[in-house]
């Protein structure tokens, strides 16, 4: 669809989406460009102020992702005409502090009425033109990072099932809120050559954007990712919320499986996150280090020289 739209060559569009990176970025001066994303979506816990605090966190996380500082924020809210103020003012509350929490600033937003409630943030950043982290740069060679577990999606299509344990919701929202700021300060320190953050397309689907825009092939080591609690449990009882099963046909026929793999675990690979972690491409060495200074941190794979398929499951 993308590539049916008219395009504007711009030597100042650095990122654009081309690539379907995270975040566009544009040169200002040689020193300084702006990273400009915006993300929004339906609640997806019951609780107003989490759901906006959450809301904001998903939509920093691009801007960290392309090694980029927040500065300002735009809400963008859909709600009931005739819907509850009280939680309506949660909800921004949330966001507005999470946002805040981030150094960032709101400048204003726009609301309409809608019987479907949506909420995010338009969010923009800055980063040095020399800097920028994009999705398109792993090299052959570079071990893969992740920052956060895996399994959102799942434990929150639990959570409307009414089958989930409230420690592993719990253990779910305490990963959605948690910032990308500091993985990205510590990602800065080493030579990354990509970066991209985990959220709707789930491991596979950015991990399949990462190895075709940088011509490459990606190796996850099934055995190294790391599950929110419950998750494979939930997975095993058919927990699987419908962008999991979206994900799963349209990237599964890039994916090359080479060894039998639990469906529970296979399924999560495809799970839709909510304020994923990084997912970075780095040099070995520069790997090891990272994971000494961000304990969160774990290798969950590694990039190889161009093959048939982009994506390969070990």
């Amino acid at each position: 669809m993308l590539a049916a739209i008219p395009r504007v060559t711009n030597e100042n569009v650095l990122v654009g989406f081309d690539t379907a990176d995270d975040a566009g970025v544009y040169k200002l001066t040689p020193e300084l460009a702006l990273v400009q994303t915006v993300d929004f979506f339906t609640p997806i816990v019951d609780d107003p102020y989490t759901f906006g605090a959450i809301a904001a966190a998903n939509s920093l996380s691009d801007v960290y992702a392309m090694g980029g500082k927040p500065i300002s924020a735009l809400s963008l809210l859909a709600y009931p005409a005739n819907g509850d103020l009280d939680d309506l003012e949660q909800i921004l509350k949330g966001g507005a502090e999470k946002i805040h929490e981030s150094g960032c600033v709101i400048l204003g937003g726009h609301s309409i009425a809608d019987d479907e409630i949506k909420f995010g943030y338009s969010i923009t950043g800055t980063v040095h033109p020399d800097r920028v982290k994009a999705n398109a740069s792993a090299r052959v060679g570079d071990a893969l990072v992740f920052t956060k577990l895996i399994g959102t999606g799942v434990i929150t299509t639990a959570l409307k099932r009414e089958i989930a344990k409230e420690s592993d919701v719990q253990a779910a929202i305490d990963s959605m809120l948690m910032l990308n700021r500091r993985a990205c300060e510590a990602m800065l320190a080493y030579d990354v050559h990509g970066c991209t953050d985990v959220t709707g397309f789930g491991l596979i689907g950015h991990a399949r954007e990462m190895a075709l825009g940088s011509g490459v092939t990606i190796e996850l080591d099934t055995t190294a990712v790391q599950f929110l609690p419950g998750a494979l449990d939930y997975a095993r009882q058919g927990a699987l919320p419908g962008g999991l099963k979206n994900n799963r046909e349209f990237a599964s026929c890039a994916v090359e499986v080479m060894r039998e793999i639990p469906a529970e675990v296979e399924n999560l690979l495809y799970d839709p996150q909510t304020s994923g972690g990084l997912l970075i491409s780095l040099p070995e060495a520069d790997a090891a280090q990272l994971e000494s200074k961000l304990p969160e941190a774990y290798r969950v794979g590694r990039v190889l020289p161009k093959a048939a398929h982009p994506i390969r499951l070990v």
